[in-house]
């Protein structure tokens, strides 16, 4: 009877919980749905550097599913997280074409007033980067 009714007080409090985090976080887009929406105009649907800007910029978009061929075969994941977030320049764009997404994230979040705006639009670039990381061929 003790049990049973533990269970009942655990699965009464698991249900507040879940019902109070209904909307008090924001909806963190997954990888792809982020590449999609940030990437895909320049990177082309397939990451292959092929999207409809591809042609308007200085500098083609680099092939995204060619990554682990660029870093000797491997997958290099502090690597691509500094190229997404501006802390690496990308030599062979010359000029910077592609947005530093870490602080266009940081900043949408601010705008918005989420908490831990920099921890966000890192978790972000991660999620970028995971979804890279299962393009690659």
């Amino acid at each position: 009877m003790r049990l049973r009714a533990l269970l009942q007080g655990v699965a009464v409090v698991s249900g507040i919980a879940a019902v109070a985090s209904c909307g008090s976080q924001p909806e963190q887009p997954s990888g792809r749905i982020a590449f999609e929406r940030h990437c895909a105009a320049c990177h082309g649907v397939d990451g292959r550097g092929d999207g409809p800007v591809a042609a308007t910029l200085h500098t083609p978009p680099a092939d995204l599913t060619r990554l682990n061929e660029i870093r000797g075969g491997k997958w290099d994941e502090a690597w691509v997280i500094s190229i997404i977030d501006g802390r690496q320049a990308v030599r062979a764009h010359g000029p910077r074409d592609m947005p530093v997404w870490g602080s266009v994230f940081e900043d949408e979040l601010s705008a918005d007033a989420q908490p831990y705006p920099r921890y966000t639009a890192f978790l972000r670039v991660r999620d970028l980067a995971d979804y890279l990381k299962s393009i690659q061929q």
